[in-house]
């Protein structure tokens, strides 16, 4: 009789755990910039933000990332880097291959001294993308 209430008791424990499932995150852009490499190998000066109101989704289920502008970009995740976190900035690495399987590296900046502001970068060998982000809650 001891046995099975302790049987009936992990059965409704075993019921009673809820499903966890990781859920997307969706980000906002406000804007956009970028830089491209000279052909001396160093890098431009970044371009003026221009106005970029776009979805970003991370889906570490699926991993995958999506930028939904005018034409989606699709960046499958193949490695997920060591995230740094100190005083001054978080950043969350990824290694991705695009939809034209080209490899870039893309990170998650948030950066806590300027008011936890965040930004997306996809950076490629010859050019790279800024996105200014917010949480889309």
């Amino acid at each position: 009789m001891k046995h099975l209430k302790i049987l009936i008791v992990l059965i409704i424990f075993g019921f009673s755990i809820p499903n966890t499932v990781a859920q997307p995150i969706r980000f906002k852009s406000s804007s956009v910039s970028f830089t491209d490499k000279k052909s001396d190998g160093n890098w431009n000066e970044w371009s003026e933000f221009v106005n970029a109101n776009v979805l970003i989704t991370l889906d570490a289920k699926k991993d995958l990332i999506l930028i939904n502008s005018n034409e989606v970009q699709s960046f499958k995740i193949k490695a997920y880097g060591e995230i740094e976190d100190n005083e001054e900035v978080n950043i969350v690495p990824f290694e991705c291959v695009d939809n034209k399987f080209s490899k870039c590296n893309i990170f998650i900046i948030t950066k806590k001294k300027e008011n936890n502001r965040m930004q997306i970068y996809i950076n490629y060998n010859e050019v790279k993308f800024v996105y200014n982000i917010y949480n889309d809650n």
